[in-house]
C-alpha cells in the first residue's frame, strides 16, 4: 500500500468511528496515521533487506517512466557515493515526513511494497545497459562537461548549485576490486589541471555529460 492508500483506509475507519458515536480527536487521528504508515514502511523495507531474490520476477524499474528511472538511478548512485544505503535514506525521509526531492514520486505513486521488490540486480540491469551503449563510451580526446558535484556538495536550492565545466578526456582505465570492475577517467580542464573521476560509467555517470 502507498501512503495515500493507507490514509484512505484509516479515513474510512475514522468515519466508522464517528458513525458509531466514538469519534477520535484530531490528535488521535494524526497519531494513528503516523504509527501505521511508519509500521508498514519499516516492515516493507526491512523485508527488502532480508528477502530472497526471485530470478524469474520482472524488473520493477520497467514500471517507471524513463524520467523516473533516470532520477532513481541518479539518486541511488549519489547515495552510494557517500556510503549511504539509498533505501534507508528513503525510509528516514518517509518516517520523518520529509520530501525526497527527485524521487518523491516513489513514496507518492508506488510505496514501500514496490520498493521492497527492487533488488541490486534490477539496478545493475539498467546500469549495464547504459554502459553497453556506444553513445556512453568515452575515448581519449573526447570533449565532455563535468559537474562540480564531483568535488563539492551541491543542492538544487542551496548555496552551492550544480555547475558544468568543459574538459578533455586524457586517460581511461579499468579497475577491479572485490565488488567487481569499473572504469576511471582522467580529465584535463582548459587551465591545464587534471582530475580523476572514479566509476565514470557507474556511480558518477550523472556527473558528466556530452557538450550541448
Amino acid at each position: 500500500m502507498t501512503p495515500a492508500e493507507i490514509e484512505a483506509v484509516l479515513q474510512a475507519a475514522f468515519i466508522q468511528c464517528e458513525t458509531s458515536l466514538c469519534p477520535l480527536s484530531d490528535q488521535q487521528k494524526q497519531i494513528l496515521l503516523q504509527v501505521v504508515t511508519e509500521s508498514v514502511t519499516r516492515a516493507a523495507l526491512l523485508a527488502s533487506a532480508k528477502g530472497d531474490d526471485d530470478d524469474d520476477a520482472a524488473n520493477p524499474l520497467d514500471e517507471l517512466t524513463a524520467e523516473q528511472r533516470q532520477a532513481l538511478l541518479q539518486f541511488v548512485q549519489e547515495q552510494e557515493k557517500r556510503d549511504r544505503p539509498w533505501k534507508i535514506k528513503l525510509l528516514n525521509d518517509w518516517l520523518h515526513n520529509r520530501q525526497s526531492g527527485s524521487v518523491q514520486f516513489i513514496r507518492e505513486n508506488y510505496g514501500p511494497q514496490w520498493l521492497n521488490r527492487v533488488k541490486p540486480k534490477h539496478l545493475a540491469q539498467y546500469l549495464a545497459a547504459e554502459l553497453s551503449s556506444d553513445n556512453l563510451k568515452l575515448r581519449v580526446g573526447d570533449r565532455i562537461e563535468v559537474s562540480n558535484g564531483l568535488w563539492e556538495w551541491v543542492q538544487e536550492n542551496g548555496p552551492c548549485t550544480r555547475e558544468w565545466f568543459a574538459c578533455t578526456v586524457v586517460r581511461i582505465s579499468q579497475q577491479s576490486d572485490s565488488d567487481g570492475s569499473y572504469y576511471n577517467c582522467t580529465i584535463r580542464f582548459d587551465n591545464g589541471s587534471e582530475y580523476e573521476i572514479q566509476g565514470i560509467y557507474q556511480w558518477n555517470r550523472y556527473n558528466w555529460r556530452w557538450p550541448a
